[in-house]
């Protein structure tokens, strides 16, 4: 029965993403951004600016400029991937239409920040139901396979020609908060598909190993893993090196500095650095509640 009930509750959950990622980024839109004259990158600055140029329905540009990208994603990534986008879009579309959303604030600052948090806020709960109502990275992703430029790099260059756009058509300044707004929005998608407690791996070397090792795994709960290395070969001094135990561990970003403060503790000399990781699997990474 557990197995049965899986897929149904991941269906419901993805579509209850799909609604409030819909409905938050159609009052991103109608509560901030249109009636401001402002503009976001990707698909959506493409529709908007078509939108502001032309003066055509924002609903069916946007749903008309995000077809060739749907189309694109069915055979990039899959047909349930371009199914729900779809269906995201058309959502959307219903919302701009329909729903009276109110005009918040003609405050540029205020639209730039808010506008762009609720717009990304929005296409994060639709990226966690696994779909997109941006499109552009997708349309990276299929140039990059066939081209030497990476995907940032061509959503880069993308928004660049969108903002230029702005910047000729409305001024400047319009242009200058529209990137505030991409910006803010961009992070917020961060926030909304990683969570706040992304992954960070951190590296320690200590002469002082063993004690850290037992301090990571006993108080703070983590596994780590331990690479075989040598320290030492410093300039002036190459000769004299030694053998050491180099530790990796995975942990959050909350818990990034309760890490810092135990190495320091044990080894103020010792060296640490980190990476952000994207994605995270398997191990001890983080606790589960049981039920």
């Amino acid at each position: 029965m557990k197995g049965k009930g899986e897929p149904i509750f991941g269906s419901i959950k993805d579509l209850v993403f799909i609604v409030l990622g819909v409905v938050t980024a159609a009052f991103a839109l109608k509560g901030f951004l249109v009636p401001n004259n402002f503009f976001d990158g990707g698909v959506s600055g493409i529709s908007l600016l078509i939108h502001e140029i032309y003066h055509f329905n924002l609903a069916y540009v946007i749903l008309i400029v995000n077809l060739p990208f749907i189309i694109v994603g069915m055979f990039v990534i899959n047909r349930q991937f371009a199914l729900k986008t779809f269906v995201s879009i058309v959502l959307l579309g219903i919302c701009l239409n329909y729903l009276p959303y109110p005009v918040i604030t003609s405050d540029k600052l205020l639209v730039s920040i808010f506008g762009g948090f609720f717009l990304g806020a929005g296409i994060g709960f639709t990226m966690r139901a696994g779909c997109a109502l941006d499109g552009i990275e997708i349309l990276a992703l299929y140039t990059g396979r066939r081209s030497s430029f990476t995907v940032t790099e061509i959503v880069f260059g993308i928004n660049i020609i969108i903002f230029l756009i702005a910047a000729f058509k409305f001024g400047l300044p319009t242009s200058l908060y529209s990137m505030l707004t991409y910006f803010t929005a961009s992070k917020t998608v961060d926030y909304v598909v990683e969570g706040i407690e992304a992954y960070t791996g951190v590296t320690i070397i200590s002469s002082e190993s063993e004690q850290i090792k037992n301090r990571l795994v006993n108080e703070m709960g983590r596994g780590i893993t331990v690479y075989k290395g040598e320290r030492g070969y410093l300039p002036g001094n190459f000769e004299v090196h030694n053998d050491v135990d180099i530790i990796f561990t995975v942990v959050t970003r909350l818990e990034m500095r309760k890490l810092k403060n135990l190495v320091n503790d044990v080894d103020a000399k010792a060296f640490v650095f980190a990476s952000t990781i994207k994605e995270a699997s398997g191990g001890v990474i983080k606790r589960r509640q049981r039920h």
